[in-house]
């Protein structure tokens, strides 16, 4: 009989920790943040649960010889409820999409829902599936983004699907190990999405006033109490400013670390080890995104994500 916890692993449940971050960044970025965000969050875990179990169900046959102890062929999910699940959470989500985002959103749920399945049955083991799972979390983002100004979030969306490519690359090779070249090239990758989080994209914060002091400002009992605002904002504009490079700092030292060992040594162990990483560690980098937008602390609750996600990845595998 199928158990929750059955689905649970056939789901990725934990991975999906990875998800709520990407709408969250577009909206950050897009000037979109608001009562829509959560319920988009959510129809994009729902899309997200339904990719994954579309891909065991594509995979099935693959993985009774390369994974037998995954859910459907172990025996404890069928084939039959694999199928039947990823179909109704992708018309869940595409529907939560559609009832709280309107038009705009349902244009972006429908390619994404399409991209995630279009994924699984056809273009996975192709030379083009790490782009097609790349334009996924590129959607996914612009999807929190379709309340706003959609063009301001395209730098967010490149950013997220650049990570994602090099996690979809090396997950290629997590049954029969790599050669070194793989994870350096993915490691320079991630070096160059790191970096991208970490500089402020023009028009993301309004700048500081740069005008002159005012003529008010010489007057007696005035001057020194202004002054301090101008050092509180300052101070404020620093932190703000520092905040992404922080968050980008930290996700680019996990997920790098985890390269670093493949690249000494490329067996499938620590290929499936620096997937798990990538997997686990996009809320950091998520996190950057939406601070970068000018959510600061919205942006360390996303960061927040990363380190639950790597504890519950020790119960229920990521990958």
């Amino acid at each position: 009989m199928t158990t929750l916890a059955d689905l649970a692993e056939l789901v990725r449940a934990p991975a999906a920790l990875s998800v709520p971050g990407d709408v969250v960044a577009g909206a950050a970025a897009a000037g979109a943040l608001g009562p829509r965000t959560p319920a988009l969050a959510g129809a994009s875990v729902l899309l997200y649960w339904a990719g994954m179990a579309a891909n065991d169900w594509a995979d099935r046959q693959l993985d009774a010889v390369e994974r037998p102890e995954r859910p459907i062929p172990s025996g404890r999910v069928t084939p039959t409820a694999a199928l039947g699940l990823a179909a109704g959470l992708t018309a869940a989500g595409v529907g939560l999409a559609a009832a709280v985002g309107g038009r705009r959103a349902a244009a972006l749920a429908v390619p994404l829902a399409a991209s995630i399945w279009g994924y699984d049955l056809l273009a996975k083991n192709t030379a083009a599936g790490p782009a097609v799972m790349a334009a996924c979390r590129g959607l996914d983002v612009l999807l929190g983004a379709s309340g706003g100004r959609l063009a301001r979030a395209l730098p967010s969306a490149a950013t997220v699907a650049a990570h994602t490519w090099t996690v979809t690359a090396l997950s290629r090779r997590e049954v029969s190990g790599a050669d070194a070249a793989l994870p350096m090239r993915t490691l320079a990758g991630t070096a160059v999405v790191a970096a991208s989080a970490a500089v402020a994209v023009p028009g993301a914060r309004r700048s500081a006033h740069p005008g002159a002091r005012p003529a008010a400002d010489l007057e007696a009992g005035r001057t020194d109490g202004r002054a301090d605002a101008r050092a509180g904002r300052a101070w404020s504009t620093g932190i703000a400013a520092a905040l992404p490079a922080a968050l980008a700092g930290w996700y680019a030292a996990r997920y790098g670390a985890a390269q670093a060992q493949v690249v000494r040594d490329p067996s499938a162990p620590k290929v499936r080890a620096a997937v798990g990483a990538g997997i686990t560690g996009l809320p950091a980098l998520q996190g950057a995104l939406t601070a970068r937008g000018g959510a600061g602390l919205l942006g360390l609750a996303v960061a927040a994500a990363a380190p639950l996600g790597r504890r519950l990845a020790r119960k229920v595998s990521p990958t």
